[in-house]
């Protein structure tokens, strides 16, 4: 591989950690929330891995920040091929830059965003077989196209030496707002082999009724807890009374919802110590933070003094191990290691952290 394309999606993600589960349609929004841009950051980190491994690499990309900036923050120099207009970037100017890379040959288009980037990724790339990474930034991150973490992206884009195919999936922001998942099959495009490539988020799952109510059992008088997203808590928030947000974080505490489908600075307001984090692993992922539930953030992971973990046995079997993409790596390592998964109304597993 001697040349690549990057382009990035600056406004992917912003709106995670203010509670909008996407950023489509809310940028403003987002901004009056107090949301900041997450894409930039995270696209240095990939292309800095990148550099460390392939310095002579010849890098095109779209101007500014969309992919200019990081890239030349990282170490290189890169041939500008598109420039996005001024005020917000678009979808077109995307698929411009996109379709600028493919008519110069690239080898690996990288892109930082999420779904909805890699949907306009794939409409660029067409049938001309030009490989894709992503490096996830979105709120959502459900299609296998994507590097587990920044900087494997970076990794796997220096040195992977085949292709296969894999899925680009997305889904109703609105809907999924609503609390309601509307998966769709998008693309199938070519993207590097690699172990360190996530997978495509499964939604089907088993009964969790054992499992949430032993976890109701256990709850502690004064004990803050927060509940992440997903099936599997809202079945401990429901054992609990609570009307839960299915794809939100809320916050209870002695019998009473303080915060229902919270933003960080929400959730931050409402805790106190003891404070409990009770998440659910992604199923066919296996992601516990850093997919989701932005809104449970490195400020929020260390104001808790415990988290709980919660899977049924069939998902543990799907995912194999647990991850973390947090945005700080101190908390990160925190994180990682071996850790205890509840996995039933009495029963619990030891699953590592990666």
């Amino acid at each position: 591989m001697d040349r690549i394309g990057v382009v990035v999606n600056p406004i992917a993600g912003m709106g995670g950690r203010v509670g909008l589960k996407g950023t489509d349609g809310k940028v403003e929004e987002a901004r009056e929330l107090g949301a900041e841009p997450r894409a930039p950051g995270r696209a240095r980190e990939a292309l800095e891995a990148l550099y460390e491994r392939r310095p002579e690499l010849s890098v095109y990309a779209a101007g500014g920040k969309m992919g200019e900036d990081p890239a030349r923050e990282a170490g290189y120099d890169p041939v500008v091929v598109y420039e996005p207009g001024r005020g917000e970037t678009t979808a077109a100017d995307t698929r411009a830059a996109v379709e600028a890379f493919v008519e110069r040959g690239v080898d690996l288009v990288v892109f930082v965003g999420g779904d909805g980037t890699a949907v306009d990724v794939a409409e660029a790339v067409g049938d001309t077989g030009t490989p894709v990474l992503g490096v996830p930034a979105g709120v959502k991150v459900y299609s296998s196209v994507f590097g587990v973490t920044p900087r494997d992206a970076g990794r796997i884009a220096a040195s992977f030496d085949a292709v296969e195919h894999r899925e680009i999936n997305d889904i109703d922001e609105e809907a999924y707002r609503q609390g309601e998942v509307r998966s769709e099959l998008r693309a199938v495009v070519s993207v590097p082999v690699a172990q360190e490539l996530q997978s495509s988020k499964q939604l089907g799952g088993g009964s969790v009724d054992a499992l949430a109510r032993g976890v109701a059992e256990e709850v502690e008088p004064g004990t803050t807890y927060v509940f992440g997203p997903g099936g599997t808590v809202g079945a401990i928030a429901e054992e609990l009374g609570i009307d839960p947000s299915p794809l939100g974080v809320d916050v209870w505490r002695d019998g009473e919802l303080l915060v229902r489908d919270g933003s960080e600075a929400e959730i931050l307001a409402a805790i106190a110590e003891p404070t409990v984090i009770v998440v659910s692993p992604i199923g066919g992922q296996g992601f516990v933070f850093g997919r989701g539930n932005h809104q449970i953030s490195p400020a929020v992971i260390e104001r808790a003094s415990a988290i709980e973990i919660v899977a049924s046995e069939r998902k543990i079997e799907d995912v194999g191990v647990l991850r973390v993409d947090t945005d700080d790596e101190e908390v990160n390592e925190a994180l990682r290691g071996w850790t205890q998964v509840r996995t039933g109304r009495f029963t619990t597993r030891m699953m590592k952290v990666v």
